[in-house]
Parts: structure tokens; C-alpha cells; sequence
């Protein structure tokens, strides 16, 4: 990114996008539903067996990471779930993934569809529910 900078140009790809998403959240479960999209990204890419091998996860930093891994992380509002791993591990359903996926892309508020509309007018975001 650098070099990039430095010449004038961009790049493409992961590497080159927002690195840091934000949207309204509904709840806790729905909160918990982002929260385990993000850690499900090593499994769900096949680059490891189980979400909490992925090295470069906050889950990992939690489970094997060192005390300077675990500095590194925020406390959640909500408390993580004792069974956190297990249930992060268990595969998402097409319609989650794809809820989860227009939030990130467009910034659109996740949540039940009721409080979708209502919140997109409320915070002015009702283009980011028609594209």
C-alpha cells in the first residue's frame, strides 16, 4: 500500500479494500451473528479445520494466544459464550451469510427485517437497503 502511495497509483484486491466495517446492530444475537462471521473467516476461506486454528483470529488470540495476544483485544458489550468455539465452528446458513454480507458491502443495519426499514429511515440509510 505504501509503494502504491508513494507512486501515484492503487492496487486491487482484499488487500486494498476498507479494512474496518460499520452498521447499526438490532441485539445481542444479532451482535453474536457478526461477531462469529468475523471469526469464522480462516474456516469458512478452507484454510484451517477448526475457526479457532485461523492464527491471525481474535478467536485464536483468546484461546492459545499469549498475554501480548490477548492485550490486543477489546472487551465485548455482551460476555462470550462459554461454548463460543463450538458454536463458532458450526456452519452458517446461506440466508445468515447473506444478511451478514449486505450489512458489511453496504453498511446496511443488520437485524430483523421490521427494524431494518425502520432504523434505514430513522438513521437516513434507505439507499443503502435498494441497491
Amino acid at each position: 500500500m505504501r509503494w502504491h502511495a508513494h507512486h501515484h497509483t492503487s492496487g486491487t484486491g482484499h488487500l486494498y479494500q476498507g479494512r474496518f466495517k460499520s452498521f447499526p446492530i438490532e441485539s445481542d444475537e444479532h451482535l453474536y451473528r457478526v461477531l462469529r462471521y468475523v471469526e469464522r473467516n480462516g474456516l469458512r476461506a478452507n484454510l484451517v479445520d477448526r475457526a479457532e486454528d485461523w492464527r491471525w483470529s481474535s478467536l485464536w488470540a483468546r484461546e492459545s494466544g499469549d498475554t501480548a495476544a490477548r492485550t490486543l483485544l477489546c472487551d465485548w458489550p455482551e460476555p462470550v459464550p462459554c461454548d463460543w468455539p463450538r458454536h463458532v465452528n458450526k456452519p452458517q446458513t446461506d440466508a445468515e451469510l447473506a444478511g451478514l454480507r449486505r450489512s458489511v458491502a453496504r453498511g446496511d443495519p443488520h437485524g430483523s427485517e421490521k427494524w431494518l426499514r425502520k432504523t434505514a429511515f430513522k438513521l437516513g440509510l434507505e439507499l443503502t437497503r435498494t441497491a
